[in-house]
């Protein structure tokens, strides 16, 4: 099965796209020849949204992964008891994410990697969705919940640019200070990682959808600190506007 074309790796504002549907799986799973949906990975959640036909019928599409068995393919999880008899290989069709889950994802993803500037310990453990999100960082040292959250607002209100770029896997291995994450991999094989960047600030390999500036964040707070194990401490964040 061929791979499916990220259309969300070098432009996370994209909301929908025209695609052309290559397989209809058994088990609800709709492959398509682009996307602009996010399939769950790097501890962000996937996307939901809808697929929409010409004559307006339309699936709902509840999560999105990767296939388990072809690299490179992205599945759209159509909603339980979504009617699937008018997709084949071959329908066109309009590919539409839900665009507030995705903004939410954006922010509080790019404002994990503040944390990352903020917290300079590798992470162990990380979790992105639309309602919050969390980082374990490998230490043993407690964090200050209030210096967190300060210095959080102080980097959102520098408005830093951020910045996605692609290095090939040997660079990757010739700087291996980049991968700030102990339990997540850059995905390897395809011969080259992307990076992003928070300019003078972060720079680690990221597969996930970010804001174009730190100002887009917006009021995070942090909503609890934990001690998970002796050498876990656990951020988790909210949005101060919800």
């Amino acid at each position: 099965m061929q791979p499916t074309e990220e259309l969300f790796r070098d432009d996370a504002t994209l909301a929908e796209c025209d695609a052309t549907v290559l397989a209809v799986e058994t088990d609800g799973g709709i492959v398509l020849d682009r996307t602009v949906f996010y399939p769950q990975g790097g501890g962000q959640a996937g996307d939901a949204g809808e697929l929409l036909a010409t004559d307006g019928r339309r699936v709902a599409i509840a999560d999105t992964r990767k296939h388990p068995e072809h690299p490179g393919v992205v599945v759209h999880r159509a909603a339980e008891g979504a009617d699937l008899s008018w997709l084949a290989p071959g329908t066109a069709v309009r590919a539409a994410i839900d665009v507030a889950r995705r903004q939410a994802h954006r922010r509080f993803h790019s404002a994990t990697h503040l944390l990352c500037a903020l917290v300079p310990q590798p992470v162990d453990g990380c979790s992105i969705t639309a309602g919050y999100a969390r980082l374990d960082f490998h230490m043993t040292e407690p964090l200050d919940k209030d210096l967190l959250g300060a210095g959080l607002a102080r980097l959102v209100a520098e408005a830093r640019p951020v910045h996605t770029r692609w290095i090939s896997e040997d660079e990757l291995d010739a700087n291996p200070q980049l991968v700030r994450s102990m339990s997540v991999q850059p995905p390897r094989g395809q011969g080259r990682v992307r990076l992003v960047e928070i300019e003078g600030l972060d720079l680690q390999p990221c597969g996930g959808t970010h804001v174009a500036n730190t100002a887009e964040i917006g009021a995070v707070v942090v909503t609890k600190i934990e001690k998970k194990s002796a050498k876990t401490r656990r951020v988790v964040l909210g949005f101060a506007d919800t």
